[in-house]
């Protein structure tokens, strides 16, 4: 399939999900990720925050159990640029203040910036991916820039509410292929 035709199929699936199935998914992706990766070795785990009405996996689960159960884990989250076209990364606290952006995305106020070469694993939103690591997004590049900018090893693992596709038919070179994703139903591994 193409990346349009995954993009608008997938966003109508997710619309029709209730807030109850997209929790049920999104404890089922949190008690998987934390199992089937070695969280506890990891220095910063960059996070996507979830906006709600777009029925994206809810992160926070995550974020407070990494909180609670590793605290030497640093989280790190984005933050959309004025430019509309890039990525900063600032360190998420529990105490960090948070504002909603013009798409409805919470960003830290005032906290200190995350250099990507620091970081060593990568949540990565998406709304399809295919049973080789290619994932489709939003359509607007954030993540295959800011995934490009990762060291190599950092390991980049997609949160899917969904299960894959068999194959992506118009991935290019640029686009940034997963080492993982996490379903409610299984974890994928990529070679």
């Amino acid at each position: 399939m193409l990346k349009a035709d995954l993009r608008r199929d997938f966003l109508a699936r997710r619309r029709s999900l209730t807030t109850a199935e997209v929790a049920q998914r999104s404890q089922a992706i949190s008690e998987a990720l934390v199992v089937a990766f070695p969280v506890a070795k990891w220095h910063w785990l960059h996070v996507f925050l979830p906006i709600p009405q777009q029925h994206e996996p809810d992160t926070w689960r995550i974020i407070r159990h990494v909180w609670a159960t590793w605290p030497a884990v640093q989280v790190a989250v984005p933050v959309v640029q004025p430019n509309g076209r890039t990525l900063r990364h600032y360190h998420l606290t529990s105490n960090t203040k948070l504002v909603h952006n013009r798409w409805g995305i919470p960003e830290p106020v005032d906290a200190p910036q995350v250099a990507p070469e620091k970081l060593d694993a990568v949540l990565v939103p998406l709304l399809a991916f295919d049973e080789t690591g290619q994932r489709v997004g939003y359509g607007k590049g954030f993540y295959d820039h800011f995934l490009a900018e990762c060291r190599p090893e950092a390991l980049r693992i997609g949160l899917s509410l969904e299960p894959p596709v068999s194959r992506i038919n118009d991935a290019w070179p640029g686009d940034v292929r997963l080492h993982a994703c996490v379903t409610p139903e299984r974890v994928w591994q990529f070679t």
